[in-house]
Formats: C-alpha cells, sequence, structure tokens
C-alpha cells in the first residue's frame, strides 16, 4: 500500500499525463521531460518577475523557492547561447539556466492544490501561471520568429533580451548590497 505522499505525488503525475498529456518520468516528485513539449529558462524569481510583462497572460510559469521557470518553445534551450552572444550578453555573467532536450523538471502541484506545509511535497513548485489543458499551453510559448507562429505567442528573442536585462539587474544590485529589484 502506498504511503499518502506517494499517492498524492501519482495523483499529480496522472494529472500531467491525462488533462495536459505531458509525458512524465515517475519518481517523488514525477518529472517533466524538457524538450519533447517545451524547454525552460531558470531564472531568479526577482528576474522572471520583471520578464513576466514580456510573456503571453496564457504562457505558463512555475515559481520554485527563489527560482522562476519559464516554459518556452521546445527547441528555445538549444537557441539560448546564439541568442545570448547575438544580443550581446554573452559576456555578462548571468544566473540564468536552459532546460532542454534530455533534462528533467520537477513537476509543479497542479492548479488549486494548496502548497504543502510539510511532508513529502514541501518544496514542491506551484503555477504561477498554470497551463492549459491539451495543446492550448504549447500554442502560448515564446519561440523563434517566423516558426509560423507570429501573434500568437511572445518572441523568445525578445523574452530571452528581457531576461538577461532583469539578470543582469538583479545580479547587481545582490553584489553592490542595495535592496532587491523592482519589476
Amino acid at each position: 500500500m502506498r504511503s499518502r505522499g506517494a499517492r498524492r505525488w501519482h495523483e499529480v503525475r496522472r494529472w500531467y499525463e491525462n488533462e495536459l498529456g505531458w509525458p512524465t518520468v515517475p519518481g517523488h516528485p514525477p518529472r517533466l521531460p524538457a524538450g519533447v513539449r517545451f524547454d525552460v529558462l531558470d531564472v531568479p524569481a526577482q528576474a522572471g518577475a520583471g520578464a513576466l510583462r514580456r510573456l503571453a497572460p496564457l504562457s505558463p510559469v512555475a515559481l520554485r523557492g527563489d527560482r522562476m521557470e519559464l516554459l518556452v518553445a521546445a527547441g528555445g534551450a538549444a537557441e539560448l547561447p546564439g541568442l545570448l552572444e547575438w544580443l550581446e550578453w554573452d559576456a555578462v555573467a548571468l544566473d540564468l539556466r536552459a532546460l532542454g532536450a534530455g533534462d528533467l523538471l520537477e513537476a509543479p502541484l497542479p492548479p488549486g492544490w494548496p502548497p504543502p506545509r510539510s511532508g513529502s511535497l514541501k518544496g514542491a513548485a506551484v503555477w504561477l501561471r498554470p497551463p492549459g489543458t491539451g495543446r492550448e499551453a504549447e500554442a502560448s510559448l515564446p519561440a523563434m520568429p517566423g516558426m509560423g507562429r507570429e501573434g500568437i505567442a511572445p518572441d523568445l528573442v525578445r523574452l530571452v533580451d528581457t531576461v538577461a536585462l532583469w539578470c543582469h539587474r538583479v545580479r547587481l544590485r545582490r553584489e553592490c548590497g542595495g535592496a532587491p529589484v523592482s519589476p
């Protein structure tokens, strides 16, 4: 018989597979393979808050502690190094990570689930902007321009430039011992 925590994680996994049609990797917590339906830009929460305006209102965003996970179109992680170079951010130390093909994202709790105060679900990510059901989520993910999605989703280039700027601002503020950056 499964423990209560194991049952809850099983319910989380079923939600992703049945409601969203997203593949999962078993475990406690379940993990979502990046590069299949989405990639992820993982940034400090302060930087992510500054970038939220560049995302479509339906673009999925999760919060995990002091980190924000911005979902982008699959393949976006592979584009990140070239975009940062093209945008001339490649020489700047940025607290910006990308998860793409072969990487795993710990599944945030489904929308509406109360954040756990203790037990095996404590510390789990929560959705700030949950994904829509089925393929709706993928249509709202930032992508490279010219991918046949003009007008549907935000431009990945603009999002990366905005995220890089906010990551840089957060880093400078921390190094100078200043107050948190307000978006």
